[in-house]
């Protein structure tokens, strides 16, 4: 496996996840304080202690060790976000709050001392609440200008200590889930399409506004969307399947589309019109969606089918976006289908049609993990299975480098256990290190590196050859 020699090998994580310290410092209350059962569970009027995002792993305390654990595995770069109400309490403020600044100010210092190049993930379901249950979230125009101050603010704060920027994680996730991804307080069902897709616009003019204004600040900073990559294959050879998954990729590629080339493509437009959305876009919209990012970066975890056939037409289990579980696959203990050869599909489709370096922001396997002594007193997790699934997932990113496609770097999702984003719980773990936290709140909150740990910091030692 030949990856280039500047790859960017790292981890992710989202703050939300793992800071905990939710009313610490001034920070403001965020719509995950009030999802203590995670993307599919309802809300709660308020913060509850079943909510273990409220404390997380406290990375918030503990952040030098854990980045010092990262430095030892070779990371080039850590992929973070932002806590928005943590800068802004409620989100419509017109000055920041200082303490919540310079925590990202140590932060961002602690990475760069360890050569760690900070990823910064603007907005990463972390809506402030206050935006959610005032405005309605993002269907409120109003929303632009609070985000691009927020982003000003960030911007221009760490202008000298990071260079790599995302505008929203997974933006396509609001399709399913409105109030986590894009703050709006109404079920799916609840909501009407033209509001849907106006909410949509908003996030895709602010995070259009956000790269021009980025580039502003910084011209050397590099401004990327964030998708949800999730690959929808025909689930026969019917060319009405066909036709289908089509369509159904569709509506996941107007984000990239609009990102990439600037403008609502002609799919899009037909769907607004057939389903009878209309979209509200001020005279300088149009002008604004043509700044355009400079890298794609996306979320790989699953693929899965589609299909006419209404009798077939079975959605999965533990798929995000829906779709049919494709009969060829295995399937993770949560139910998300494992196919890493549609990695190296997802990286040739997304290069062969918005011709934008593409980057791997996320991807790895939840698993029930058992924590084991040794003979000399310490613990690790046995996790072979893990190692076998990145193992896999990454020989196809080299397939793909060999493809052609520029590759720009890989950040191994959960990288240290944190609470999950699907379910709020601490026994799906996705990390190199273990933490020991329970699903009832348990736990000492003691660091172990897992068997993963050895094998990705050797993976990174040899830039791949490992593979």
């Amino acid at each position: 496996m030949n990856f280039p020699e500047n790859f960017l090998w790292g981890g992710a994580v989202a703050a939300n996840q793992l800071e905990g310290a939710y009313n610490e410092d001034g920070k403001g209350l965020s719509i995950q304080d009030v999802l203590p059962h995670g993307l599919k569970g309802p809300r709660t009027a308020i913060p509850t202690e079943n909510n273990l995002k409220l404390e997380g792993i406290d990375f918030y305390h503990r952040y030098k060790d854990d980045i010092r654990m990262f430095a030892e595995m070779g990371f080039k770069i850590f992929r973070t976000s932002i806590a928005w109400s943590r800068i802004f309490p409620h989100g419509d403020e017109e000055e920041p709050n200082e303490k919540g600044l310079q925590f990202y100010d140590d932060l961002f210092d602690t990475c760069r001392r360890y050569g760690i190049e900070p990823m910064v993930t603007i907005s990463h379901y972390e809506t402030p609440l206050y935006l959610a249950e005032k405005y309605h979230g993002w269907t409120n125009r109003k929303l632009i200008d609070f985000y691009l101050r927020y982003a000003e603010t960030i911007f221009t704060r760490y202008k000298d200590k990071v260079k790599y920027w995302l505008t929203f994680n997974e933006i396509n996730s609001i399709l399913e889930s409105p109030f986590m991804s894009g703050g709006i307080p109404a079920s799916r069902e609840d909501l009407s399409e033209s509001d849907l897709y106006q909410a949509i616009h908003h996030e895709l003019v602010a995070s259009a506004l956000a790269t021009k204004l980025g580039h502003e600040i910084n011209p050397e900073f590099q401004i990327g969307c964030m998708v949800l990559a999730m690959p929808i294959y025909p689930l026969t050879p019917d060319p009405s399947d066909v036709i289908c998954s089509m369509e159904q990729n569709h509506l996941n590629e107007m984000f990239l589309a609009v990102h990439a080339r600037g403008e609502y493509p002609g799919y899009a437009k037909r769907y607004f019109h057939d389903h009878k959305i209309y979209i509200h876009m001020d005279e300088d919209d149009e002008q604004a969606l043509r700044n355009t990012v400079d890298f794609i970066s996306f979320s790989y975890y699953v693929s899965v089918c589609a299909t006419a056939d209404p009798k077939k037409n079975k959605r999965g289990e533990g798929n995000l976006l829906g779709g049919v579980p494709n009969p060829y696959l295995k399937s993770s203990e949560w139910g998300w289908q494992i196919d890493p050869q549609g990695l190296r599909y997802v990286l040739n489709d997304f290069w062969d049609k918005y011709q934008k370096p593409l980057f791997i922001v996320e991807n790895g396997l939840g698993a029930a993990d058992e924590l084991v002594e040794l003979p000399d007193g310490t613990r690790t997790v046995y996790d072979d299975y893990r190692i076998d699934y990145m193992r896999e997932h990454l020989k196809q990113v080299g397939e793909a480098i060999a493809d052609g496609v520029p590759v720009m770097g890989y950040t191994a999702w959960g990288c240290i256990d944190l609470v999950s984003a699907s379910t709020a719980e601490m026994r799906k773990r996705y990390g190199f290190i273990y933490v020991d936290r329970n699903n009832d709140g348990s736990g000492t909150l003691e660091r172990y590196r897992k068997k993963s740990f050895y094998w990705y910091q050797h993976v990174i030692e040899t830039n791949g050859q490992e593979l």
